[in-house]
């Protein structure tokens, strides 16, 4: 039996396919609660692994999500949302899963040990970029040679395991361990551990985008307006917190090219888009010290 805590048996396991339905259902829900609450136990690590990614994404550096099966898919969709959430440059994000990304309904099983496309792949990685590795048991073979390369290549490494003590949390230099419980289907890992790997992640890089100043009072304002949704969202941001009514929020939209920081700093008195990026530049993109210098500079008017 194994004694890695991903591979262990519930403690309500004994007879639960002979349990009625709604009773398995009941510990399925408790399960995922609990799991949920993992990465409580690992903000420190969490935080600083989000300050480096920021600082990747500011030198220019890239973020690579390595990681096999349904880590791999928590991975994948944490990096996939980062353009439409934020605005990530694609140019700046790289996905890595093991076997590649599904195109139909079969995972592929047998890559996760299989890493010579993975050397190829990070063949050009380096100090500016980042690697974010997840693995539930943290000794995947293609996750821990994903994160033995980039760091053999001065890259910063982040490890999300939910195993302690486990190769990939070793080699980390952020060490994100997710202390789940046991699956309540053994060895399911897409089951807690992955609930607890996309709590993870999400807060990982979300810390990241406000400490890049793309979020401001809870409204994602790197977002570009090139859609319907998007414009009318623009929009709200915009009178939100400038307080100006929809059609000067949109006038601003529309002078700043759908740039919503850039609007905001427009409806809210900058001469023109030129000077709201100038503001921006000045404040390392953060939308709250430029606004800051707009009241300051009306005040000595």
């Amino acid at each position: 039996m194994s004694t890695a805590a991903t591979e262990q048996l519930h403690n309500q396991a004994e007879g639960l396919d002979a349990r009625p339905l709604h009773e398995v259902a009941e510990i399925l829900a408790e399960a995922q609660q609990e799991a949920s609450g993992a990465a409580r136990a690992a903000t420190d690590p969490i935080c600083s692994g989000a300050t480096a990614m920021a600082q990747a994404i500011r030198a220019g550096g890239t973020l690579h999500y390595a990681a096999a099966g349904s880590s791999g898919l928590m991975a994948a969709a944490d990096a996939l949302e980062l353009g439409g959430t934020f605005s990530i440059p694609a140019e700046q994000l790289r996905i890595h899963m093991a076997g590649g990304m599904p195109t139909g309904v079969e995972m592929p099983g047998g890559t996760e040990d299989e890493t010579a496309d993975l050397e190829r792949a990070l063949s050009s990685i380096g100090p500016n970029d980042v690697l974010i590795g997840v693995s539930a048991s943290g000794t995947t073979p293609y996750t821990v040679a994903g994160a033995e390369r980039a760091k053999a290549q001065g890259a910063c490494v982040i490890g999300i395991a939910n195993n302690p003590n486990s190769a990939l949390l070793d080699i980390a230099d952020h060490a994100i361990l997710l202390p789940t419980p046991p699956e309540v289907v053994s060895g399911s890992t897409r089951m807690g551990a992955g609930t607890a790997q996309k709590i993870a992640l999400n807060m990982l890089s979300t810390l990241m985008a406000i400490d890049l100043g793309h979020v401001h009072d809870g409204m994602m304002i790197n977002l570009r307006a090139d859609n319907i949704k998007l414009r009318i969202r623009a929009r709200q941001i915009v009178t939100r917190i400038t307080g100006a009514d929809e059609d000067t929020a949109t006038a601003a939209i529309e002078a700043a090219n759908g740039n919503v920081k850039s609007a905001i700093l427009i409806a809210a008195g900058a001469s023109d888009l030129a000077d709201a990026n100038a503001r921006l530049e000045t404040t390392g993109g953060k939308l709250r010290p430029a606004l800051l210098s707009l009241n300051t500079q009306e005040k000595q008017q």
